[in-house]
């Protein structure tokens, strides 16, 4: 076990140099081996995930080595309970997005090599605990993901890749920044020592308050281009509309989790006095998300960028939890348990279920020669009792029914941010109302309703179509009647987390 983490990142990695080195393999065997080495990186994430003792509050696998003396600057991974989560959907979404993108025509062994590329840098971000690793794993997602949209996705997809590097690009550069600062000050870009300085007050002597919370905003806008959090978001409908299908299910499944991440991993524990100071106008960015994404969402007739809409709801939701509870979760403990779980848990479930949408908005399109508006389907329901099937459970997924996933992880947000910031909970139930609009006008105008145009010639699922929709299917029927598979993985984390508070 002692270097099971750098495996976890590595191993798609593998697969990736091998075939860079092999380019006369066949689309057929280039598909099989990207699949095999993503599937690798699934099992070790449940090897992990068999081996992890979620009792134990602290890093666990972890490999440190020195990297750049010169720098204070080592090569340090870990897991907790937080980044295990994420570590287990990275490694779920990968080879069901890969199977999605299985009849990709065009260079299918490239198309390969850069989705193992991109799934090894996540797996890097989740794990690395220190800056400048994990600022490098960060920055090599862009690559991948960048030519995955240019080159594989539609009319539009040259301008929205360039949109999604640039915005990110530039808040990194601020991040970078900002951390130069940090280690200037501290002396190291270690999150761990980092947070123990923090959290002894040491930092803030060292650089000064004023200082600081600049350096807080330069962290904070990096990672709010990335989530997006609102009024950053301007770049994600486009570039998840225009990427083909398996890099939508990835960009919305785990990337929009890395912003998410960092807000637990960095800004949380590194910055609690900057972040609770700044919690009531970050609550009302939140809640700004979460109203206009699902205003948004319930006015677009194009599919694809009706899905895009609505991660923004769900994913402010996450942050809303965390902001609420840097507010005031000192004052109520139980409510900000509450309010954290349902964040992390919330992130599982969305990337659950976001990535099946996007998957079968993807079927809507592909069956019916490039479709996919609101108006041109009908009576899909009658043609494709199957797809309906798996496409109704996504939806109402998210939308939250009880006895589904996320209903559970949406119930213990607004739980906890009841208790911690009343009226952003009030105003966050205009955007349930308008997530429910949206997501049942979906249903009834796509599946039910008179044979529109578009299904014609419609036919049912595949068994391969079938094999990619089951595992995420599966999970939120199970996550919906037993959360506490995945709950008790960072629970204890989850309830450590208050003592982080000013």
């Amino acid at each position: 076990m002692k270097c099971l983490l750098s495996t976890l990142i590595f191993t798609p990695w593998l697969g990736a140099l091998l075939l860079a080195l092999t380019p006369r393999l066949s689309p057929k065997t280039s598909r099989g081996l990207a699949l095999l080495f993503s599937l690798s990186t699934l099992g070790l994430a449940a090897l992990a995930w068999a081996n992890f003792n979620p009792a134990a509050i602290g890093y666990q696998f972890t490999e440190q080595y020195a990297w750049i003396s010169g720098l204070q600057v080592s090569y340090h991974l870990g897991l907790d309970g937080l980044s295990l989560t994420l570590v287990l959907l990275t490694g779920l979404i990968a080879p069901t997005a890969l199977l999605a993108s299985w009849k990709i025509e065009r260079d299918p062994r490239l198309f390969s090599l850069l989705f193992l590329f991109l799934q090894g840098a996540a797996l890097g971000v989740f794990l690395a605990l220190d800056f400048f690793p994990w600022f490098i794993f960060w920055e090599l997602s862009l690559v991948p993901a960048f030519f995955l949209i240019k080159l594989w996705g539609g009319p539009g997809a040259g301008r929205a890749a360039y949109q999604f590097v640039v915005y990110t690009i530039g808040g990194s550069v601020f991040m970078l920044l900002a951390f130069a600062a940090l280690f200037a000050a501290a002396g190291t870009f270690d999150f761990v020592e980092l947070a123990a300085l923090a959290q002894n007050g040491s930092l803030a002597a060292k650089i000064g308050g004023p200082t600081l919370g600049v350096i807080f905003l330069g962290v904070l806008l990096g990672l709010a281009v990335k989530v997006p959090l609102y009024p950053c978001h301007t770049w994600l409908p486009s570039t998840y509309a225009e990427a083909p299908t398996g890099a939508s299910m990835f960009l919305t499944g785990v990337m929009s989790k890395m912003g998410v991440y960092g807000f637990f991993r960095i800004l949380w524990p590194l910055f609690p006095a900057q972040l609770s100071a700044a919690a009531p106008v970050l609550s009302a960015l939140a809640v700004a998300g979460i109203v206009l994404g699902a205003f948004a969402a319930m006015a677009q007739t194009d599919l694809k960028r009706m899905v895009a809409y609505s991660s923004i709801n769900h994913v402010s939701y996450c942050l809303l939890a965390l902001f609420a509870v840097a507010g005031a979760g000192l004052l109520h403990p139980a409510a900000a348990t509450a309010a954290l779980s349902g964040a992390v848990l919330q992130m599982f479930n969305h990337g659950l279920s976001a990535s099946a949408l996007f998957f079968c908005v993807g079927i809507l399109e592909n069956r019916s020669g490039g479709l996919r508006g609101l108006h041109d389907f009908g009576g899909v329901r009658t043609a494709a009792p199957i797809f309906a099937g798996f496409c109704g459970v996504a939806l109402f997924s998210s939308l939250g029914l009880p006895g589904l996933n996320g209903f559970v992880g949406e119930f213990l947000i607004f739980r906890g941010v009841f208790g911690l910031a009343p009226w952003a909970a009030a105003i966050s139930c205009l955007g349930l109302f308008a997530t429910a609009y949206f997501l049942l006008t979906f249903w009834q105008r796509v599946f039910h309703g008179p044979l529109g145009a578009g299904v014609s010639r419609f036919r049912d699922l595949n068994a391969l179509e079938i094999a990619t929709l089951v595992p995420t299917t599966a999970l939120m029927f199970i996550l919906g009647v037993w959360p506490q598979a995945l709950v008790s993985i960072f629970n204890p984390l989850v309830t450590a987390w208050t003592v982080l508070l000013p």
